[in-house]
C-alpha cells in the first residue's frame, strides 16, 4: 500500500488510550489506523504484552491483516482484513483478564464470516478487567436484545484461574447475523430478583459461603427472592493460583441485568490479605450501587449497546442509560471517527429521579447506518 492511500484512509491518534476500541472499529469500519506515541515518555515505553497478545488475536479472527510495528514498539499501524472468524485457540496475556479480550470479540462476533467457536485461555478473574462470569451475564443479555435469534450464543467457563497466574480456560461461541435490530428501550422495570457464585480457588471451600453469607445479609433487606450459589472446584479445574471471589446480578421485570464482583487481592504483589465477609458485603453494595445508577444496561455493557445502536438499521434507537463511564464517552468520540455516527444525548428524569431515589439518567438517540454483514452469504 503507497503511503498516499495509506494517509487517505487512515485515522491516526496518538497515545495508548482506548486502543482496543480503536483496534475493534477499524476491524468493523475497514479503515486502517497509525497509531504513535504510545507510552513515548514512559519508563516502559510502547505496546505492553497485553496489547501485543490482543492485535495477535485480531490476527487469528481476521483474514489478510497487516500490522506494522516500530522496534520501540511506540508506533503500530494496523490495516484490517476480513473478519473471517471460525475455530480458535488464544492464550491470553496474564497481565490482563480474558474479559479483556472476550468483551472486543463480543462486538466483533456476529459479523464473521463463519460462527465464532474460540477457547481463551489465562486469567478467569482479577481486579482490573470485568470477569468472565460478568460478562456471560451483563454483556451476553446486551447482545441477545439486539438480534432476533440468539440460538448458539454461549460463555463457558471450562477452568476457573484467578490472578496472577490464571491457568482459568473460558470457550466463546458466537452465531453469525447479517443485521441487528433497531432497539427503544426506556423502561428497565423492577428488581425481581437477585443471583450470583461465589468460588474458591485453592483455598478452604469455607471461604464462598462466608461471602454467600454477609452478601446475603445485605440483599435480603431489600428483596426475598436472593440465591447464591457457590463453585467449588478441584486440582486443575481451580487454576494456578490461590483466591476466592463473587459475582451477583440482579435481574429486572424487564430483563435488564445489572452485575457486580469482587476478588481478593493478589498477595504475590504485596497487597493485603483479602477478608471473605469484606468481599461480600463490598459486591453486594456494589450491585445496590448498579440498581441505582440505573438504564437499561449496567456500566459495563454500555459501550457494546451504543455499538449496536450505531450499527443497526437506519431507524431510530433510543436507550436509557445511567450516567455514561469515561470509557464510554471515549467510545462515542471514537464511533464518530470510524462511522461518522454522532448520538442525541439529553437528560432524563424517571419518578425515581424526582423523588431524590435515582442517578441522574441519559437519554441517547441515534439513526443506524444499516451496518450488514459483508462476509456473511445470502441464503
Amino acid at each position: 500500500m503507497s503511503k498516499g492511500m495509506r494517509k487517505g484512509n487512515t485515522l491516526s491518534y496518538k497515545g495508548s488510550n482506548f486502543l482496543k476500541q480503536r483496534l475493534v472499529l477499524s476491524v468493523l469500519s475497514g479503515k486502517p489506523v497509525n497509531i504513535t506515541d504510545i507510552r513515548a515518555i514512559n519508563d516502559e515505553p510502547g505496546l505492553h504484552e497485553f496489547e501485543v497478545s490482543l492485535v495477535r488475536l485480531f490476527d487469528k479472527i481476521t483474514n489478510g491483516t497487516v500490522v506494522e510495528l516500530n522496534e520501540t514498539g511506540t508506533a503500530l499501524y494496523f490495516q484490517p482484513g476480513l473478519l473471517w472468524g471460525g475455530t480458535i485457540e488464544h492464550d491470553c496475556s496474564l497481565e490482563r483478564g480474558i474479559g479483556y479480550y472476550l468483551e472486543a470479540l463480543c462486538m466483533l462476533g456476529f459479523f464473521c464470516k463463519q460462527p465464532l467457536n474460540i477457547t481463551l485461555r489465562g486469567i478467569t478473574n482479577n481486579n482490573i478487567d470485568p470477569s468472565v462470569d460478568l460478562l456471560s451475564t451483563s454483556l451476553m443479555q446486551t447482545m441477545k436484545r439486539f438480534v432476533l435469534d440468539d440460538e448458539g450464543l454461549s460463555i463457558k467457563i471450562s477452568k476457573r484461574g484467578i490472578q496472577p497466574l490464571g491457568g482459568g480456560e473460558v470457550i466463546f461461541k458466537c452465531p453469525i447475523r447479517t443485521k441487528l435490530r433497531p432497539l427503544q428501550l426506556l423502561d428497565w422495570g423492577m428488581v425481581k430478583r437477585v443471583r450470583g457464585t461465589s468460588y474458591a480457588l485453592r483455598v478452604s471451600p469455607a471461604m464462598a459461603n462466608r461471602m454467600v453469607e454477609k452478601a446475603k445479609g445485605v440483599l435480603l433487606n431489600f428483596l426475598p427472592d436472593v440465591f447464591i450459589s457457590t463453585d467449588q472446584r478441584k486440582g486443575k479445574q481451580s487454576g494456578n493460583s490461590p483466591g476466592f471471589g463473587i459475582h451477583l446480578y440482579a435481574e429486572t421485570t424487564k430483563g435488564v441485568i445489572y452485575s457486580s464482583e469482587q476478588i481478593s487481592n493478589d498477595l504475590s504483589s504485596g497487597g493485603e490479605p483479602s477478608i471473605p465477609e469484606d468481599l461480600g458485603t463490598a459486591a453486594a453494595q456494589r450491585l445496590l450501587y448498579e440498581i441505582y445508577l440505573g438504564g437499561v444496561a449496567d456500566s459495563s455493557s454500555q459501550a457494546l449497546a451504543i455499538l449496536n445502536m450505531a450499527l443497526g438499521p437506519k431507524d431510530v434507537s433510543k436507550i436509557i442509560l445511567g450516567p455514561l463511564s469515561d470509557y464510554s464517552i471515549g467510545f462515542l468520540r471514537n464511533l464518530r471517527d470510524f462511522f461518522g455516527v454522532t448520538f442525541k444525548l439529553e437528560p432524563f428524569e424517571s419518578e425515581e429521579d424526582r423523588e431524590g431515589t435515582g442517578s441522574q439518567k441519559v437519554l441517547l438517540t441515534c439513526v443506524g447506518i444499516g451496518y450488514s454483514n459483508i462476509n456473511k452469504r445470502a441464503i
